[in-house]
């Protein structure tokens, strides 16, 4: 639903432009101010500040008048201004304390029972603030300190609206949205202002509700047929506009809101059962990120680039901070499940201190009242990682769920109406609860604690609450330890993991080649991530696989450098991504190596409607010649998977997999390829069972501007190409992975169409344009066709030529211009 229910008796601004005294931080005393101007209160209207949310101890001081005092970042609050507010200038001043004091004078008891050095203070129990920025082996800083969310100014008049809540459910085909919300007569208005008829309307459908004679309104409508709600990746995230009716003729918009079903629910037992979620009665095979906060300016993109990388999950975990209005309704509209957490992470809470308990109580109820009833809520999570604390620390990890997260918390969820599982603590579940095979796991067996990559099947992850933390290399210089991630106190750090599958994966000394040749050490580095983080999810992906779902520590980084982000911190897709982004495409194939049982070609349908496609398997030598190749017709149904074997394709023994090495292997790569009926290739994979190409050599690669084309003339319109080329790679549309229908123009500039050729296999594809961002990317390129590559523009970019690299290829490939009609 919308920050503010729009209608006529409501009027906000935004007051922006607050002045810090100095550097924010927890070191000093800080004081935020800020002049605006307004116009004084009327005597028929109602003027407050609604405050959205201020780290983290605080004064709030109105023209030199004291009006509010908090201590909680997550608390917000609204305060009537009317007598203060002057008409012209006034002065708004937040002062907020040195949290540095606050915790110093922090109680010492309870005493606590376990300890965690993912903070620098202990203390910070008893404070309602944010882990992130103070968490020396991953968020250092700097902390959230000030107005971190927006201020309001706020004017009512006649009828205020408030305490809108939507709870939608499905009854068999039939949606049932129930309606409960609250008003009020403002500033001079008497009882007698308040509606005597209300009405809530939805499409075609409408019905009147009941109105109490305190102001309580509440309701049912009934709407036959509903088109339901999906995650992207399964179907069209459908929402519907609600409005209220005042007495027939005033309108007041509520939002929007989505029709879905969604099984396990609040009562579902996950330390027995584990986590396994379904829309819609489809089982959905969750994978996403763990959120990390962004620029308010950078959510929109921020979100599309994960649903635009096949991720139908996003996970704000316990360290962060709960997100806004704006996030969640992007999060519908987008289709993005979401798991949220309670702000709560490791540390040993005092939730018998009185005051303590009925901050978080208030807190959840907030954080609930904006999350409860939305199609996107998929899991609520008492916290991250309090059980798996206790444990590490040797104490009995049910300490770590007691009353805070075994009973209060889940006994809020129910009250709220969110009809989706609770989560005691990620991890949760098992004799320990970092135990991977029980309950929900953080699993970093493939990662932080260097297994071969066969532990991700040996491990029988059910679900992840968090995985695969990498010290993903972005791209451009990167300094030694820029950026990289470390737990306090361990004498190895996220770059010695990635070095780690250097030597696992490619057989490369790391070290002596950093020291060799740093941009082939850098290049490697980007590459071998990617690799295992998609080889990773290909094994859990795989329908013989007891895995559900798998959240990527951690989508965008919070600072430069290597961090765990798949997005660097300015946003952009680092090479690590483009590889997720194929394994987790709702329309996906890929390639699992079972041994001496040969090669699985994996094909993966998840969308609404049924895929008719040819799967067609071939053996090269040389990566360059054919040797050996089959196919066969699929019809997968929707929202399911298929698996063949490799040499079943083929129809002889060929020792796909060179597991039984009678001689030397007659082949080096293995391609599968997914395309329709008429040869228009859909997806790709590639499997080197004696490992990549990583010698470079000569070999001819061309990229040419795929031209005459529609999407290189300045006058092409949407709808004028009738024959539109396949893009690899390309999103849209949602139901036919890989085409575009009509050309696509972003901002002035039309996107570009590059078409890549070779005459033998090129492995981790790159096309760099200024100016332009492949859609496809570090992509193995096979001999036999060409490929078409759409880049987009960033803003106005012109196309000024380009060059192709591959991790084999010695030197580049130029982009070459053919001619353009006129």
């Amino acid at each position: 639903m919308p920050r503010w229910p729009e209608h006529a008796g409501l009027e906000v601004a935004r007051l922006d432009g607050f002045v810090a005294d100095g550097p924010p931080g927890d070191e000093r005393d800080c004081v935020f101010t800020l002049e605006f101007s307004a116009v004084a209160a009327g005597a028929d209207e109602e003027v407050a500040l609604a405050f959205d949310g201020i780290a983290t101890e605080f004064e709030v001081v109105l023209n030199g008048v004291g009006i509010a005092t908090g201590s909680s970042m997550f608390a917000a609050f609204e305060v009537d201004v009317g007598a203060v507010l002057r008409d012209g200038a006034n002065v708004l001043e937040i002062r907020c304390r040195a949290l540095r004091d606050v915790l110093a004078e922090a109680p010492r008891r309870p005493r606590q029972r376990w300890r965690t050095k993912v903070v620098a203070d202990g203390a910070l129990r008893f404070v309602r603030t944010a882990v992130i920025g103070r968490a020396p082996g991953f968020a250092a800083g700097p902390p959230i300190v000030g107005p971190w969310r927006p201020v309001w100014l706020v004017r009512r008049r006649g009828v205020a609206v408030q305490d809108v809540a939507l709870r939608p459910r499905l009854e068999g085909d039939e949606g049932v949205l129930d309606v409960r919300l609250a008003l009020r007569a403002v500033g001079g208005a008497g009882d007698g202002a308040l509606p005597r008829r209300v009405e809530v309307v939805v499409g075609a459908h409408r019905c009147a509700l009941a109105v109490g004679a305190d102001g309580t309104v509440a309701g049912e409508l009934r709407l036959p047929g509903v088109e339901r709600w999906w995650p992207h990746t399964h179907g069209a995230p459908v929402l519907h506009d609600v409005t209220l009716v005042l007495d027939g003729e005033r309108a007041v918009a509520l939002g929007r809101t989505g029709f879905r079903a969604l099984t396990p629910g609040p009562d579902h037992d996950v330390d027995r059962d584990g986590l396994a979620l379904a829309v819609n009665g489809v089982p959905v095979f969750a994978r996403g990120a763990v959120w990390t906060p962004v620029a308010e300016g950078a959510l929109r993109a921020t979100l599309t680039t994960m649903r635009d990388g096949g991720m139908n999950l996003v996970r704000v975990a316990g360290i962060g901070v709960y997100e806004d209005a704006a996030f969640h309704d992007l999060c519908d509209e987008l289709g993005l499940l979401v798991w949220q957490d309670f702000m709560f992470a490791n540390l040993d809470y005092p939730i018998a201190d009185a005051g303590f308990r009925a901050a978080v109580e208030a807190e959840a109820r907030a954080a609930l009242a904006e999350v409860a009833g939305r199609p996107s809520l998929a899991v609520l999570c008492g916290n991250s990682e309090v059980e798996q604390q206790a444990a590490m620390f040797g104490v009995d990890p049910a300490l770590g769920r007691g009353e805070l997260f075994g009973e209060l918390l889940p006994r809020l969820a129910r009250e709220s109406g969110a009809d989706v599982p609770y989560v005691p603590s990620a991890p949760c579940g098992g004799a320990l609860p970092f135990h991977p095979g029980s309950g929900v796991a953080n699993y970093f067996g493939v990662g932080g604690y260097r297994r071969p990559l066969d532990d991700a099947r040996r491990a029988e992850v059910r679900f992840a609450s968090e995985c695969l933390a990498f010290a993903n290399l972005p791209d451009g210089p990167v300094a030694d330890g820029e950026g990289v991630m470390r737990d306090v106190g361990a004498d190895w750090d996220f770059a010695d993991v990635r070095d780690h599958y250097l030597r696992e994966v490619y057989g490369i000394d790391a070290a002596a080649l950093r020291d060799g040749d740093r941009e082939r050490y850098l290049a490697l580095g980007r590459q071998v991530t990617g690799e295992v983080m998609a080889a990773t999810f290909g094994e859990w992906r795989r329908a013989a696989s007891p895995t559900a779902g798998a959240i990527v520590l951690w989508l965008r980084d919070v600072a430069p450098g290597a961090g765990w982000g798949v997005l660097d911190h300015r946003g952009a897709p680092k090479v690590a991504f483009a590889h997720l982004r194929r394994a987790l495409a709702p329309r996906a194939v890929w390639i699992v190596d079972e041994g001496l049982n040969g090669l699985d070609v994996h094909v993966a349908n998840d969308g609404p409607g049924p895929l008719v496609a040819e799967l067609h398997v071939a053996l090269l030598a040389g990566g360059a010649h054919t040797i050996a190749e089959g196919a066969t017709a699929l019809t997968i149904p929707p929202h399911a998977t298929a698996c063949h074997n490799a040499e079943g394709l083929l129809g002889h023994f060929a020792d796909a997999s060179c597991a039984y090495r009678f001689g030397p292997p007659a082949h080096d790569t293995v391609v599968a390829t997914l395309r329709t009926t008429d040869g228009t290739p859909l997806a790709q994979a590639t499997h080197f069972p004696t490992g990549p190409p990583l010698q470079p050599t000569t070999f001819t690669l061309t990229a040419i501007v795929k031209a005459p084309d529609p999407f290189l003339q300045p006058h092409c319109e949407k709808g004028d190409s009738p024959h539109p080329p396949t893009l690899w790679g390309q999103s849209p549309p949602r139901d036919v992975l890989g085409t575009v229908p009509t050309p696509r123009r972003f901002g002035d500039s039309p996107q570009v169409v590059v078409a890549l050729a070779t005459e033998r296999v090129a492995w981790g594809v790159r096309i760099s344009a200024p100016g332009f961002v492949p859609v496809d990317d570090a992509f193995d390129l096979v001999p036999g066709g060409e490929r078409l590559v759409a880049l987009r523009p960033v803003g106005n970019a012109v196309w000024a030529g380009g060059a192709v690299t591959a991790l084999n290829l010695i030197g580049e490939a130029p982009i070459a211009r053919a001619d353009v009609r006129d």
